[in-house]
């Protein structure tokens, strides 16, 4: 019930919607139940003619079920008395109609406001969870399935709007109708609605006990479909290397097994919830049966105390109690699979956040000094990545760091924009820690370029000026002139209102690393952290990269993570990192001359 409720509060606020639609479910309930109370008086004018021409005394005025009753059979009486039995049936037929339009006027205005309230829920819900998973630490998404994290936004989401938000209407509304049409039949005769509310608590036991592992069920079907999107989404983004390796048939494989054992949890919690409603209407019907029979014995023995219409009528209402509450079982039933998805869903939403602001957090408007690692060590759970690191980047100075390849070099740069926490020791940025700066503070001081492109499925323009606002078409042009992208981007068949597809997929590597380097020229950044960026270029690529890249860095605080140590000989200080720790530092020239493992690793490359 509590996930239930959850659900239920992004539909808040609730005096905006309920008391609306309390008012016109009641008036449906009301004009349904006349229209079923009005069977009576069509049988005994089709039937019973002459008892209904026999005129009745008009009822004294008084808020009550049987005033209604009395006044209505006067009118009726009085004119099939003076205009016949054949006006008499039309003044009851179009009262029919009326209360049938009444009654579905109501209905649908009611229903209309449950429709604003369960888009909305499920608008709040999405924008939560885009919120949540946009502000969540690196560290999440490492250790969770890319599948399993789309498999809630859509799947989950979905689930609960198809299955808890779609029976908000039989939630609210058919418990009236339940209430409404019982008291009709208390009214009508107490001894014979006892007899049929026996339907009600046996129904309700047989039911729970056939969804009772409903909810143990989705969760492993909802786990399943986590995979099955995963596997989608490693197709996608993998198909050259399936092909390449002629691996179609072997993920083929992997996603049919997953996906027969979706299909068989699936049916059998399809089998098991389908069967909640037939059970529902066949212990309805069983007991409508014993309801006819008791009632023809009360007949029989004079004691049934209404007429036969009259009785026509009770049993029409005892058939419409019945499908609410067949709804209501088919809808528990279909809302416990929902329950788990919000579980689900809440799951994402309840994660603390590791990386976040204190609360006497600081602003940082401005780089003034340095940049220093003191004593930084790093782990990302078993084994430091990072020991002892010391480093100070002064203002305005390059500091490159290189090294074999898991030495920790990328590590290193993460922790700057707080990707990570440093496990020991501190990052300062003028003397304080920057886990004492607010985050977006932090991160408006940096201008970061990796070695893979972060691109979107949106314009040039767009990507270029990407999270910066007043911005205009001429600084964005500036930027990528500086970043030796405007060339190729002009002769782009829209220019810069060009889509390049997703992640960037209509460009080469060259042209989309330099777009990412114009994304940080308009930024302007005093602190640059490169990661790599030219690595994965071919050498002509390289070559106008690097000119962006040398730009990009004049009169910067630059942290250049390298992998083609000739892209870093004229850097202010160059440190190398093995296995985690500082192995040497000094200019090019110095490290040269030691002939260590910078010398080592500049010897395996050719420098021109």
């Amino acid at each position: 019930m509590n996930t239930f409720r959850r659900i239920l509060s992004y539909a808040k606020p609730y005096g905006k919607y309920i008391p609306e639609y309390l008012v016109l479910s009641i008036f449906s309930v009301i004009f349904g139940i006349a229209n079923y109370a009005l069977f009576g008086p069509v049988l005994s004018v089709l039937f019973q003619s002459d008892a209904t021409a026999a005129v009745v005394a008009k009822p004294e005025f008084e808020i009550s079920v049987s005033y209604v009753e009395d006044m209505f059979n006067y009118i009726l009486g009085s004119t099939v008395a003076s205009k016949g039995p054949l006006t008499g049936l039309g003044l009851v037929s179009v009262a029919l109609i009326a209360a049938s339009l009444f009654s579905n006027i109501c209905r649908y205005l009611s229903q209309r406001i449950l429709v604003t309230m369960k888009t909305n829920l499920m608008m709040n819900i999405r924008r939560d969870l885009f919120k949540k998973i946009s502000s969540l630490h690196i560290g999440y998404f490492n250790n969770k399935r890319k599948g399993d994290i789309l498999s809630s936004i859509s799947n989950d989401v979905n689930e609960v709007q198809n299955t808890i938000a779609s029976s908000f209407h039989i939630i609210f509304r058919e418990p009236l109708l339940v209430i409404g049409f019982l008291a009709m039949l208390f009214y009508m005769s107490p001894k014979l609605t006892v007899v049929s509310l026996v339907a009600i608590p046996v129904s309700a036991f047989v039911i729970s006990r056939i969804t009772r592992n409903l909810r143990s069920g989705a969760v492993v079907t909802q786990t399943l479909m986590g995979r099955i999107t995963s596997r989608f989404e490693e197709a996608i983004s993998g198909s050259r290397i399936i092909k390449a390796f002629n691996a179609e048939n072997y993920v083929a494989g992997q996603f049919d097994k997953d996906n027969s054992q979706h299909r068989k949890v699936s049916r059998s919690i399809g089998n098991r919830q389908e069967l909640a409603s037939p059970v529902s209407e066949f212990l309805g019907i069983t007991v409508g049966v014993l309801v006819l029979l008791y009632g023809g014995w009360l007949n029989i023995k004079g004691e049934l105390g209404m007429s036969w219409p009259s009785f026509v009528v009770y049993i029409a209402f005892y058939w419409r109690v019945l499908e609410p509450t067949k709804a209501i079982a088919s809808a528990y039933a279909s809302i416990q699979k929902g329950l788990v998805s919000g579980n689900r869903i809440f799951a994402i939403l309840d994660i603390e956040n590791e990386i976040k602001d204190k609360p006497d957090s600081l602003p940082l408007k401005q780089f003034n000094d340095k940049i220093e690692f003191d004593n930084v060590s790093f782990s990302y759970g078993a084994g430091n990545v990072l020991n002892n690191i010391d480093i100070t980047i002064p203002k305005g100075k390059i500091v490159a760091v290189v090294g074999p390849s898991g030495a920790g070099k990328s590590t290193m740069a993460d922790l700057i924009p707080r990707f990570w926490d440093v496990t020991e020791g501190s990052i300062r940025i003028d003397g304080r820690d920057i886990r004492d700066y607010r985050l977006d503070d932090l991160t408006a001081l940096l201008g970061i370029v990796t070695q893979e492109s972060i691109l979107f499925n949106d314009t040039v323009y767009n990507n270029i000026s990407f999270g910066m606002e007043g911005v205009t078409e001429e600084q964005v042009k500036a930027a990528a002139r500086i970043a030796n992208a405007d060339e190729f981007i002009s002769a782009m068949p829209d220019g810069y209102q060009t889509n390049i597809g997703d992640r960037g997929s209509k460009l080469s590597g060259g042209q989309k690393q330099r777009i990412a380097i114009a994304r940080s020229v308009l930024k302007n950044p005093p602190i640059l952290i490169l990661d790599e960026a030219t690595s994965a270029l071919d050498t002509e690529s390289e070559r106008l990269v690097q000119e962006a890249l040398t730009q990009l860095m004049q009169n910067r605080t630059s942290l250049v993570i390298a992998h083609r140590l000739s892209t870093i000989r004229h850097a202010d200080e160059i440190v190398v990192l093995q296995d985690g720790c500082i192995a040497e530092r000094g200019t090019h020239k110095e490290l040269i001359a030691k002939d260590g493992l910078y010398s080592h690793l500049c010897s395996l490359q050719s420098f021109e």
